[in-house]
């Protein structure tokens, strides 16, 4: 049977609140830091390709990408 007293027991409850609090606080600023790295990483090759060893964006001129054409004329479109 555990006698401690109402102050000790507040303790480890204090305690086990604080452990909990401060390891959810790193988990998310952890995360927060990864998403922010990725997307600095992500953001710096796109607009300087040429440190990460590529070209340009994929896809970003007109001769890779090609241009949409229309298969159809606009008034058959909205037409029920």
């Amino acid at each position: 049977m555990n006698m401690s007293g109402a102050f000790v027991q507040g303790a480890e409850a204090y305690g086990k609140f604080l452990e909990v609090f401060i390891d959810g606080h790193w988990w998310v600023v952890g995360d927060a830091l990864e998403n922010i790295g990725k997307t600095t990483k992500r953001l710096g090759a796109n607009a300087y390709p040429h440190l990460y060893g590529a070209s340009g964006v994929r896809g970003g001129s007109p001769e890779v990408s090609g241009r949409a054409t229309p298969s159809k004329d606009i008034e058959s479109r909205f037409k029920e």
